[in-house]
Protein backbone atom coordinates (compact mmCIF):
# COMPACT_ATOMS: atom_id res chain seq x y z
CA UNK A 1 0.00 0.00 0.00
CA UNK A 2 1.25 3.45 -0.90
CA UNK A 3 2.36 5.43 2.13
CA UNK A 4 0.79 8.83 2.50
CA UNK A 5 2.65 11.40 4.56
CA UNK A 6 0.77 13.40 7.17
CA UNK A 7 2.28 15.91 9.53
CA UNK A 8 0.25 17.50 12.29
CA UNK A 9 1.87 20.04 14.53
CA UNK A 10 0.71 20.70 18.06
CA UNK A 11 1.37 24.22 19.18
CA UNK A 12 1.12 26.55 22.09
CA UNK A 13 0.85 30.04 20.65
CA UNK A 14 1.99 31.99 23.75
CA UNK A 15 1.30 35.25 21.99
CA UNK A 16 1.78 38.65 23.59
CA UNK A 17 -1.28 40.40 24.90
CA UNK A 18 -1.58 43.87 23.44
CA UNK A 19 -4.38 46.21 22.50
CA UNK A 20 -5.32 45.83 18.84
CA UNK A 21 -5.60 48.79 16.55
CA UNK A 22 -9.18 50.01 16.89
CA UNK A 23 -11.43 52.79 15.72
CA UNK A 24 -14.38 53.72 17.94
CA UNK A 25 -13.94 50.38 19.73
CA UNK A 26 -14.04 48.29 16.54
CA UNK A 27 -11.31 46.39 14.74
CA UNK A 28 -10.06 48.20 11.66
CA UNK A 29 -8.05 47.36 8.58
CA UNK A 30 -4.75 49.21 8.03
CA UNK A 31 -6.41 51.94 5.93
CA UNK A 32 -8.80 52.72 8.80
CA UNK A 33 -11.93 51.04 7.43
CA UNK A 34 -13.82 48.80 9.90
CA UNK A 35 -13.40 45.05 9.81
CA UNK A 36 -16.93 43.78 9.19
CA UNK A 37 -18.76 41.24 11.33
CA UNK A 38 -18.26 38.68 8.55
CA UNK A 39 -14.55 38.42 9.44
CA UNK A 40 -15.36 37.77 13.10
CA UNK A 41 -17.55 34.72 12.45
CA UNK A 42 -15.38 31.60 12.24
CA UNK A 43 -17.72 28.71 12.95
CA UNK A 44 -17.46 25.92 10.37
CA UNK A 45 -20.56 25.39 8.26
CA UNK A 46 -22.50 22.28 9.34
CA UNK A 47 -22.74 19.73 6.55
CA UNK A 48 -26.25 18.98 7.81
CA UNK A 49 -27.29 22.35 6.39
CA UNK A 50 -25.93 21.61 2.91
CA UNK A 51 -28.43 19.08 1.62
CA UNK A 52 -28.38 15.37 0.88
CA UNK A 53 -25.23 13.38 1.65
CA UNK A 54 -23.73 11.35 -1.18
CA UNK A 55 -21.41 8.90 0.57
CA UNK A 56 -18.97 6.98 -1.62
CA UNK A 57 -19.52 3.84 0.44
CA UNK A 58 -23.19 3.84 -0.60
CA UNK A 59 -22.07 3.52 -4.23
CA UNK A 60 -19.89 0.48 -3.72
CA UNK A 61 -16.55 2.28 -3.54
CA UNK A 62 -13.71 0.29 -2.00
CA UNK A 63 -10.57 1.87 -0.57
CA UNK A 64 -7.84 1.25 -3.14
CA UNK A 65 -4.73 3.43 -3.46
CA UNK A 66 -3.86 1.82 -6.80
CA UNK A 67 -7.10 2.31 -8.73
CA UNK A 68 -7.95 5.70 -10.28
CA UNK A 69 -11.67 6.33 -9.83
CA UNK A 70 -12.10 9.78 -11.37
CA UNK A 71 -15.10 9.02 -13.59
CA UNK A 72 -17.06 7.31 -10.81
CA UNK A 73 -16.51 10.16 -8.34
CA UNK A 74 -17.31 12.80 -10.97
CA UNK A 75 -20.54 10.96 -11.76
CA UNK A 76 -21.64 11.34 -8.13
CA UNK A 77 -20.83 15.06 -8.22
CA UNK A 78 -22.88 15.40 -11.41
CA UNK A 79 -25.77 13.42 -9.90
CA UNK A 80 -25.81 15.63 -6.80
CA UNK A 81 -25.79 18.79 -8.95
CA UNK A 82 -28.65 17.45 -11.10
CA UNK A 83 -30.69 16.79 -7.94
CA UNK A 84 -30.27 20.32 -6.59
CA UNK A 85 -26.99 19.87 -4.74
CA UNK A 86 -25.57 18.00 -1.76
CA UNK A 87 -22.42 16.88 0.01
CA UNK A 88 -19.98 14.41 -1.52
CA UNK A 89 -18.76 12.47 1.53
CA UNK A 90 -15.43 10.64 1.36
CA UNK A 91 -15.43 7.79 3.92
CA UNK A 92 -12.45 6.32 5.73
CA UNK A 93 -9.97 4.87 3.27
CA UNK A 94 -7.85 5.89 0.28
CA UNK A 95 -9.58 6.92 -2.94
CA UNK A 96 -7.40 7.88 -5.90
CA UNK A 97 -8.62 10.32 -8.52
CA UNK A 98 -7.62 12.76 -11.22
CA UNK A 99 -9.18 16.19 -11.74
CA UNK A 100 -12.65 16.64 -10.20
CA UNK A 101 -14.98 19.51 -11.10
CA UNK A 102 -17.55 20.60 -8.52
CA UNK A 103 -20.78 22.25 -9.60
CA UNK A 104 -23.22 24.70 -8.06
CA UNK A 105 -24.79 23.34 -4.90
CA UNK A 106 -22.24 20.55 -4.41
CA UNK A 107 -19.77 20.34 -1.53
CA UNK A 108 -16.91 18.10 -0.40
CA UNK A 109 -16.59 16.50 3.05
CA UNK A 110 -13.80 14.18 4.17
CA UNK A 111 -14.47 12.10 7.28
CA UNK A 112 -11.73 11.19 9.74
CA UNK A 113 -9.41 8.68 8.11
CA UNK A 114 -10.46 9.64 4.59
CA UNK A 115 -7.75 10.32 2.01
CA UNK A 116 -8.55 11.69 -1.43
CA UNK A 117 -5.34 10.83 -3.26
CA UNK A 118 -4.25 12.49 -6.49
CA UNK A 119 -3.20 10.41 -9.45
CA UNK A 120 0.53 10.32 -10.20
CA UNK A 121 -0.26 10.49 -13.94
CA UNK A 122 -0.71 13.89 -15.59
CA UNK A 123 -2.93 12.10 -18.11
CA UNK A 124 -5.66 12.17 -15.46
CA UNK A 125 -5.63 15.99 -15.56
CA UNK A 126 -6.97 17.03 -19.01
CA UNK A 127 -5.76 20.32 -20.44
CA UNK A 128 -8.11 23.29 -20.05
CA UNK A 129 -8.05 27.09 -20.01
CA UNK A 130 -7.04 28.20 -16.55
CA UNK A 131 -5.20 30.97 -14.68
CA UNK A 132 -1.60 30.28 -13.80
CA UNK A 133 1.38 32.53 -12.96
CA UNK A 134 -0.41 35.75 -13.82
CA UNK A 135 -2.02 34.75 -17.10
CA UNK A 136 -4.92 32.75 -18.49
CA UNK A 137 -3.69 29.98 -20.75
CA UNK A 138 -4.03 26.31 -21.54
CA UNK A 139 -2.65 24.35 -18.61
CA UNK A 140 -3.60 21.51 -16.29
CA UNK A 141 -6.53 21.69 -13.87
CA UNK A 142 -6.17 21.01 -10.16
CA UNK A 143 -7.24 17.92 -8.27
CA UNK A 144 -10.22 19.87 -6.85
CA UNK A 145 -11.72 22.51 -9.19
CA UNK A 146 -14.55 24.97 -8.62
CA UNK A 147 -15.59 27.69 -11.07
CA UNK A 148 -18.20 30.42 -10.54
CA UNK A 149 -19.73 28.70 -7.52
CA UNK A 150 -21.60 30.50 -4.75
CA UNK A 151 -21.47 28.83 -1.34
CA UNK A 152 -18.92 26.04 -1.95
CA UNK A 153 -17.40 24.25 1.07
CA UNK A 154 -14.64 21.74 1.73
CA UNK A 155 -14.84 20.37 5.25
CA UNK A 156 -14.06 17.51 7.61
CA UNK A 157 -10.98 16.10 9.27
CA UNK A 158 -9.68 14.02 6.36
CA UNK A 159 -6.86 14.60 3.89
CA UNK A 160 -6.54 15.74 0.29
CA UNK A 161 -3.14 14.43 -0.80
CA UNK A 162 -1.66 15.47 -4.14
CA UNK A 163 0.72 12.50 -4.35
CA UNK A 164 3.40 14.99 -5.34
CA UNK A 165 6.59 12.92 -5.12
CA UNK A 166 6.73 11.71 -8.76
CA UNK A 167 5.95 15.24 -10.01
CA UNK A 168 8.65 16.79 -7.82
CA UNK A 169 11.21 14.27 -9.03
CA UNK A 170 10.29 14.96 -12.67
CA UNK A 171 10.62 18.70 -12.11
CA UNK A 172 14.02 18.37 -10.44
CA UNK A 173 15.23 16.13 -13.27
CA UNK A 174 14.02 18.60 -15.90
CA UNK A 175 15.74 21.48 -14.06
CA UNK A 176 18.93 19.43 -14.01
CA UNK A 177 18.65 19.03 -17.79
CA UNK A 178 17.50 22.64 -18.40
CA UNK A 179 18.23 25.05 -15.51
CA UNK A 180 16.03 27.70 -17.17
CA UNK A 181 12.90 25.56 -17.17
CA UNK A 182 9.93 27.36 -15.61
CA UNK A 183 7.16 26.04 -13.39
CA UNK A 184 4.89 25.77 -16.42
CA UNK A 185 7.45 23.84 -18.47
CA UNK A 186 6.97 20.74 -16.31
CA UNK A 187 3.51 19.17 -16.22
CA UNK A 188 2.17 19.47 -12.67
CA UNK A 189 -1.37 19.97 -11.34
CA UNK A 190 -2.32 22.12 -8.36
CA UNK A 191 -4.22 20.65 -5.42
CA UNK A 192 -7.16 23.08 -5.15
CA UNK A 193 -8.16 25.75 -7.70
CA UNK A 194 -11.16 28.07 -7.45
CA UNK A 195 -12.07 30.74 -9.99
CA UNK A 196 -14.86 33.30 -9.74
CA UNK A 197 -16.24 31.75 -6.55
CA UNK A 198 -18.04 33.52 -3.69
CA UNK A 199 -18.90 32.59 -0.12
CA UNK A 200 -16.37 29.77 0.12
CA UNK A 201 -15.30 27.96 3.27
CA UNK A 202 -12.50 25.41 3.70
CA UNK A 203 -12.29 24.06 7.24
CA UNK A 204 -10.59 21.33 9.24
CA UNK A 205 -8.97 19.37 6.43
CA UNK A 206 -5.33 18.70 5.66
CA UNK A 207 -4.05 19.75 2.23
CA UNK A 208 -0.74 18.06 1.58
CA UNK A 209 1.86 16.96 -0.94
CA UNK A 210 0.60 19.12 -3.79
CA UNK A 211 2.55 18.66 -7.04
CA UNK A 212 2.44 22.46 -7.55
CA UNK A 213 0.64 25.31 -5.71
CA UNK A 214 -1.53 23.91 -2.92
CA UNK A 215 -4.55 26.22 -3.09
CA UNK A 216 -5.01 28.89 -5.76
CA UNK A 217 -7.90 31.36 -5.76
CA UNK A 218 -8.56 33.59 -8.76
CA UNK A 219 -11.16 36.37 -8.76
CA UNK A 220 -12.75 34.96 -5.62
CA UNK A 221 -14.59 36.93 -2.94
CA UNK A 222 -15.60 36.17 0.66
CA UNK A 223 -13.46 33.12 1.41
CA UNK A 224 -12.80 31.65 4.86
CA UNK A 225 -9.96 29.18 5.43
CA UNK A 226 -10.28 27.84 8.98
CA UNK A 227 -8.03 25.43 10.88
CA UNK A 228 -6.56 23.96 7.70
CA UNK A 229 -3.20 22.16 7.78
CA UNK A 230 -0.93 22.78 4.80
CA UNK A 231 2.00 20.43 4.34
CA UNK A 232 4.68 19.65 1.75
CA UNK A 233 8.19 18.46 2.65
CA UNK A 234 11.14 20.84 2.49
CA UNK A 235 13.80 18.51 3.83
CA UNK A 236 15.14 15.22 2.43
CA UNK A 237 12.57 15.40 -0.38
CA UNK A 238 12.04 19.03 -1.39
CA UNK A 239 8.73 19.92 -3.00
CA UNK A 240 9.19 22.77 -5.52
CA UNK A 241 6.70 25.66 -5.65
CA UNK A 242 4.17 24.21 -3.22
CA UNK A 243 2.77 27.59 -2.08
CA UNK A 244 0.10 27.26 0.59
CA UNK A 245 -2.48 29.92 -0.31
CA UNK A 246 -2.21 31.97 -3.50
CA UNK A 247 -4.72 34.83 -3.66
CA UNK A 248 -4.91 36.11 -7.23
CA UNK A 249 -7.20 39.14 -7.82
CA UNK A 250 -9.23 38.35 -4.68
CA UNK A 251 -11.00 40.21 -1.88
CA UNK A 252 -12.35 39.54 1.60
CA UNK A 253 -10.34 36.56 2.89
CA UNK A 254 -10.20 35.26 6.45
CA UNK A 255 -7.32 32.87 7.17
CA UNK A 256 -7.57 31.70 10.77
CA UNK A 257 -6.00 28.97 12.88
CA UNK A 258 -4.04 27.42 10.00
CA UNK A 259 -0.70 25.59 10.11
CA UNK A 260 1.88 25.81 7.32
CA UNK A 261 4.85 23.51 6.67
CA UNK A 262 5.88 23.99 3.05
CA UNK A 263 8.78 24.37 0.65
CA UNK A 264 7.73 27.80 -0.64
CA UNK A 265 5.62 30.78 0.36
CA UNK A 266 2.90 30.01 2.89
CA UNK A 267 0.60 32.91 1.89
CA UNK A 268 1.14 34.77 -1.36
CA UNK A 269 -0.63 37.71 -3.01
CA UNK A 270 -0.80 37.66 -6.80
CA UNK A 271 -2.62 39.57 -9.53
CA UNK A 272 -0.67 39.68 -12.79
CA UNK A 273 2.72 40.56 -14.21
CA UNK A 274 4.21 42.34 -17.19
CA UNK A 275 4.95 45.95 -18.20
CA UNK A 276 1.27 46.74 -18.80
CA UNK A 277 -0.24 44.35 -16.25
CA UNK A 278 -2.21 47.18 -14.62
CA UNK A 279 -4.07 47.77 -17.92
CA UNK A 280 -5.14 44.14 -18.35
CA UNK A 281 -8.73 43.53 -17.22
CA UNK A 282 -7.92 39.94 -16.23
CA UNK A 283 -5.50 41.25 -13.60
CA UNK A 284 -6.26 43.26 -10.50
CA UNK A 285 -6.03 43.80 -6.77
CA UNK A 286 -5.91 41.69 -3.65
CA UNK A 287 -7.78 43.56 -0.90
CA UNK A 288 -9.14 43.08 2.62
CA UNK A 289 -7.34 40.03 4.00
CA UNK A 290 -7.25 39.10 7.70
CA UNK A 291 -4.70 36.46 8.77
CA UNK A 292 -4.73 35.52 12.44
CA UNK A 293 -3.86 32.80 14.97
CA UNK A 294 -1.72 30.85 12.48
CA UNK A 295 1.49 28.86 12.89
CA UNK A 296 4.12 29.12 10.18
CA UNK A 297 6.27 26.10 10.87
CA UNK A 298 9.29 25.58 8.67
CA UNK A 299 7.92 27.32 5.57
CA UNK A 300 11.06 27.27 3.44
CA UNK A 301 10.60 30.65 1.78
CA UNK A 302 8.29 33.26 3.34
CA UNK A 303 5.33 33.35 5.70
CA UNK A 304 3.65 36.14 3.72
CA UNK A 305 4.72 37.45 0.31
CA UNK A 306 3.63 40.22 -2.04
CA UNK A 307 4.48 38.98 -5.55
CA UNK A 308 6.19 37.76 -7.60
CA UNK A 309 3.31 38.40 -9.99
CA UNK A 310 1.18 41.08 -8.32
CA UNK A 311 -0.18 44.46 -9.40
CA UNK A 312 -1.95 45.89 -6.34
CA UNK A 313 -2.13 44.63 -2.75
CA UNK A 314 -4.06 46.66 -0.18
CA UNK A 315 -5.48 46.29 3.30
CA UNK A 316 -3.74 43.22 4.67
CA UNK A 317 -3.76 42.56 8.42
CA UNK A 318 -1.69 39.69 9.84
CA UNK A 319 -1.82 39.32 13.61
CA UNK A 320 -1.40 36.97 16.57
CA UNK A 321 0.76 34.43 14.73
CA UNK A 322 3.85 32.38 15.52
CA UNK A 323 6.72 31.70 13.14
CA UNK A 324 9.19 28.83 13.46
CA UNK A 325 11.68 28.10 10.72
CA UNK A 326 14.30 29.15 8.21
CA UNK A 327 12.14 31.61 6.32
CA UNK A 328 11.24 35.29 6.19
CA UNK A 329 8.30 36.73 8.07
CA UNK A 330 7.34 39.17 5.30
CA UNK A 331 8.75 39.73 1.84
CA UNK A 332 7.91 42.19 -0.91
CA UNK A 333 9.07 41.13 -4.37
CA UNK A 334 9.42 44.21 -6.58
CA UNK A 335 9.44 43.27 -10.28
CA UNK A 336 11.37 45.67 -12.53
CA UNK A 337 9.08 44.67 -15.43
CA UNK A 338 5.72 45.21 -13.64
CA UNK A 339 4.03 48.29 -12.15
CA UNK A 340 3.16 47.36 -8.55
CA UNK A 341 1.72 49.01 -5.48
CA UNK A 342 1.73 47.37 -2.04
CA UNK A 343 -0.05 49.54 0.51
CA UNK A 344 -1.73 49.52 3.91
CA UNK A 345 -0.24 46.31 5.23
CA UNK A 346 0.07 45.68 8.97
CA UNK A 347 1.81 42.80 10.75
CA UNK A 348 1.43 42.74 14.53
CA UNK A 349 1.72 40.50 17.57
CA UNK A 350 4.24 38.01 16.18
CA UNK A 351 6.58 35.71 18.12
CA UNK A 352 9.08 33.01 17.25
CA UNK A 353 12.17 32.66 15.08
CA UNK A 354 12.90 33.02 11.37
CA UNK A 355 15.60 33.97 8.89
CA UNK A 356 14.59 37.59 8.16
CA UNK A 357 11.90 39.81 9.65
CA UNK A 358 11.38 41.93 6.53
CA UNK A 359 12.83 41.49 3.06
CA UNK A 360 12.41 43.93 0.17
CA UNK A 361 14.18 43.82 -3.16
CA UNK A 362 14.00 43.57 -6.92
CA UNK A 363 12.68 40.26 -8.23
CA UNK A 364 13.98 39.53 -11.72
CA UNK A 365 12.98 35.91 -12.28
CA UNK A 366 11.79 35.55 -15.89
CA UNK A 367 12.23 39.33 -16.41
CA UNK A 368 10.54 40.49 -19.63
CA UNK A 369 9.69 44.07 -20.63
CA UNK A 370 8.05 42.78 -23.82
CA UNK A 371 9.42 45.61 -25.89
CA UNK A 372 8.74 48.42 -23.41
CA UNK A 373 11.68 50.84 -23.33
CA UNK A 374 11.43 51.98 -19.71
CA UNK A 375 11.01 49.96 -16.54
CA UNK A 376 7.73 50.72 -14.71
CA UNK A 377 8.08 52.01 -11.14
CA UNK A 378 6.65 50.16 -8.16
CA UNK A 379 5.65 51.50 -4.75
CA UNK A 380 5.23 50.21 -1.20
CA UNK A 381 3.69 52.56 1.33
CA UNK A 382 1.88 52.60 4.67
CA UNK A 383 3.52 49.38 5.86
CA UNK A 384 3.48 48.74 9.63
CA UNK A 385 5.23 46.10 11.72
CA UNK A 386 4.49 46.31 15.45
CA UNK A 387 4.71 44.31 18.66
CA UNK A 388 7.09 41.69 17.30
CA UNK A 389 9.45 39.52 19.34
CA UNK A 390 11.76 37.39 17.18
CA UNK A 391 15.07 35.62 16.93
CA UNK A 392 16.39 35.81 13.38
CA UNK A 393 19.46 35.87 11.17
CA UNK A 394 18.66 39.27 9.66
CA UNK A 395 16.58 42.11 11.06
CA UNK A 396 15.70 43.93 7.83
CA UNK A 397 16.98 43.17 4.35
CA UNK A 398 16.05 46.06 2.06
CA UNK A 399 18.03 47.67 -0.73
CA UNK A 400 17.64 51.14 -2.15
CA UNK A 401 16.66 50.94 -5.83
CA UNK A 402 15.34 54.27 -7.14
CA UNK A 403 15.01 52.91 -10.67
CA UNK A 404 12.69 50.07 -9.65
CA UNK A 405 10.72 50.98 -6.53
CA UNK A 406 10.05 53.50 -3.78
CA UNK A 407 9.47 52.62 -0.12
CA UNK A 408 7.64 55.21 1.98
CA UNK A 409 5.63 55.63 5.17
CA UNK A 410 6.99 52.57 6.96
CA UNK A 411 6.36 52.27 10.71
CA UNK A 412 8.30 49.91 13.00
CA UNK A 413 6.97 49.95 16.56
CA UNK A 414 7.57 47.93 19.74
CA UNK A 415 9.93 45.42 18.16
CA UNK A 416 12.46 43.30 20.02
CA UNK A 417 14.80 41.19 17.91
CA UNK A 418 17.83 39.02 18.52
CA UNK A 419 19.62 38.92 15.18
CA UNK A 420 22.85 37.39 13.89
CA UNK A 421 23.15 40.49 11.73
CA UNK A 422 21.68 43.74 13.02
CA UNK A 423 22.90 45.85 10.09
CA UNK A 424 20.27 47.33 7.82
CA UNK A 425 20.00 50.25 5.43
CA UNK A 426 17.61 52.99 6.56
CA UNK A 427 18.42 54.76 3.33
CA UNK A 428 16.35 52.18 1.46
CA UNK A 429 13.24 53.90 2.82
CA UNK A 430 12.12 57.33 1.67
CA UNK A 431 10.25 57.84 4.94
CA UNK A 432 10.33 55.68 8.05
CA UNK A 433 9.34 55.93 11.74
CA UNK A 434 10.95 53.89 14.51
CA UNK A 435 9.33 53.59 17.94
CA UNK A 436 10.88 51.43 20.66
CA UNK A 437 13.00 49.23 18.42
CA UNK A 438 15.53 47.02 20.24
CA UNK A 439 17.92 44.82 18.24
CA UNK A 440 20.39 42.74 20.25
CA UNK A 441 19.56 44.89 23.28
CA UNK A 442 20.52 48.05 21.40
CA UNK A 443 17.99 50.82 20.87
CA UNK A 444 17.55 51.78 17.20
CA UNK A 445 16.46 55.30 16.34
Amino acid sequence: MKKVLLVLVGISMMLPVVAQQKKDGADIFPDGTPISEWFLQSEPVSINSLGKKYDLSDYGFISDPNSVQTEKIQAIIDEAAANGGGVICIPEGIYKTGALFFKQGTHLHLTRGAILLGSESILDFPLCMTRIEGETCKFFPALINAENLNGFTISGSGIIDGNGTPYWKAFRLRREWNPKCTNKDEMRPRLVYMSGCRNVQISGVTLQNSPFWTSHFYQCDSVKILDVRYFAPNKVVRSPSTDGIDMDVCSNFLIKGCQFTLNDDAICFKGGKGPYADKDSTNGSVTNVLIEDCLFHDAANTCMTCGSEAVHVRNILMRNCRVEGEHSLFRMKMRPDTPQRYEYITIENITGFCKTMLGVGAWEQFFDLKGRKDSPMSYANNITLRNINLKCDNFISAKKDDKTYQLSEFLFEDIKVEASSSKWDKGAFKSIKLKNIIVNEQQHK
